[in-house]
């Protein structure tokens, strides 16, 4: 009996597909971690394929960057320094910039 596993199966599939949809040139999937873009921690939908993507490794930033992001914002939230709305639009707008856009950074 096969078990699909939505966590390994379909977003492998996902990661796959986004290769191609985001135009990435190297297709090796071990370059890429499959992430959620609003994430969990600032309410993102765990499963909704909208809310993944395959998050670079490699060049600048990367997905260690974003993590960093991720968490700092986290952290503001926690201490009570911004609201729950405004990082989760920040960082779905363009994580990049979510630290400035915030205030944060």
């Amino acid at each position: 009996m096969k078990i699909t596993i939505y966590g390994w199966r379909i977003r492998g599939k996902l990661k796959a597909q986004g290769t191609i949809d985001y135009g990435y040139a190297d297709t090796n999937m071990s370059s890429y971690e499959e992430d959620h873009l609003v994430p969990l921690e600032l309410g993102g939908h765990p499963t909704d394929p909208a809310n993944l993507w395959p998050e670079p490794y490699y060049g600048s930033p990367t997905a260690y960057t974003k993590d960093g992001v991720e968490t700092k914002l986290k952290n503001a939230i926690c201490k009570g320094t911004i609201t729950l709305a405004s990082p989760r639009n920040a960082i779905k707008t363009n994580w990049t910039t979510a630290l400035q856009v915030t205030g944060i950074g």
